[in-house]
């Protein structure tokens, strides 16, 4: 293995996590808030209880809570523990990273003289969502959350948060005469602002802790992937597909983007891949890519994550059919 070999796949690791820090540190910033400031029973007062509105509501969230697919993990995770229906949930994961402002506005930048591109990407990530979350409506959290940290850090930061609520006082006396009695109270007096802060805090850094070691390992599998092959020798397998949408999916899969400049990427490949591919891959990959795929197995339970897979493939597969079948109609 040469050194210039190690010193590129560094370079390339080191950028796509600069690249997902942000967004990363936003998401467990905005988790840890949800945890202390915001109540189950809020949660579930705003949400619709229309299944098919709940959906359609959560998959423009993005629009309120612009997070690329690297924080919002984190975010639909604690909101699903606090009470948002796992449909919902699913449909914010992968609508979020499409349809919120600095995507659609960076998009847009990218492709100004292609607009079907730009809504081609936005009412085509809105169907995937849409139907995908539809698949989840009958699973629970409880089928699909993995419990991680019961029994460890999480405990001890409720615990602690607990203290912070609740003062109790334990005493006991008694007298030289013959009886004795003991009698303990709980006096409950609301938190600080300054222990609100700093539970959430805490519950942000083992958030952190808990996300950044997968995401790391994933950008460290993307660079060896892009360094070992090259972006290059990437695009020229492109001859063996007979389908050039599967290709710029699998495509987007590897180079692992962020859904902030991945149409920049793509606009590159406007001379040498059809519209319905360019779309496939605008699509694909803010919603599953190498690293976020990583994250979706640390948080959801492997069956689920595979049933996830799965059906965005097939859906976008369908997309970039249905695209293309426009194009010949229009043309």
């Amino acid at each position: 293995m040469s050194m210039s070999f190690i010193q590129n796949t560094k370079i390339v690791w080191v950028s796509i996590v600069l690249e997902a820090m942000p967004f990363l540190l936003l998401g467990v910033i905005i988790s840890g808030l949800l945890q202390v400031f915001v109540s189950d029973e809020t949660i579930a007062r705003i949400l619709p209880k229309h299944t098919l509105i709940g959906i359609v509501c959560a998959s423009l969230l993005g629009l309120l809570f612009p997070l690329c697919e690297c924080g919002m993990i984190p975010v639909v995770r604690r909101l699903i523990k606090k009470g948002m229906p796992v449909y919902s949930g699913i449909a914010f994961i992968l609508a979020g990273p499409i349809i919120n402002p600095i995507v659609i506005g960076a998009t847009y930048t990218a492709f100004p003289f292609h607009p079907e591109i730009v809504w081609g990407r936005i009412i085509g990530g809105f169907l995937v969502a849409v139907l995908a979350a539809s698949l989840f409506i009958r699973v629970s959290s409880k089928q699909l959350l993995k419990t991680y940290g019961t029994a460890g850090r999480p405990a001890t930061l409720h615990a602690s948060a607990a203290e912070s609520v609740v003062h109790v006082h334990d005493h006991s006396h008694s007298h030289s005469h013959s009886h004795s009695h003991s009698h303990s109270h709980g006096a409950l007096r609301a938190p600080s602002m300054g222990a609100k802060l700093k539970s959430a805090f805490l519950h942000s850094a083992d958030e952190l802790i808990h996300m950044l070691k997968y995401v790391l390992f994933g950008a460290l599998m993307t660079a060896l992937i892009q360094t070992g092959i090259g972006t290059a020798k990437l695009v020229s397998w492109s001859d063996f597909f007979a389908y050039q949408p599967l290709f710029m999916m699998a495509f987007a899969f590897v180079l692992s983007l962020c859904s902030n400049s991945d149409a920049f990427i793509a606009a590159t490949f406007t001379s040498s891949f059809e519209p319905s591919a360019l779309l496939a891959f605008l699509v694909f990959g803010p919603m599953l890519d190498i690293k976020n795929t990583f994250m979706l197995f640390s948080v959801f339970r492997a069956r689920y994550v595979w049933m996830l897979i799965a059906s965005v493939t097939i859906l976008v597969l369908l997309l970039s059919l249905g695209y293309s079948i426009y194009e010949g109609v229009m043309i």
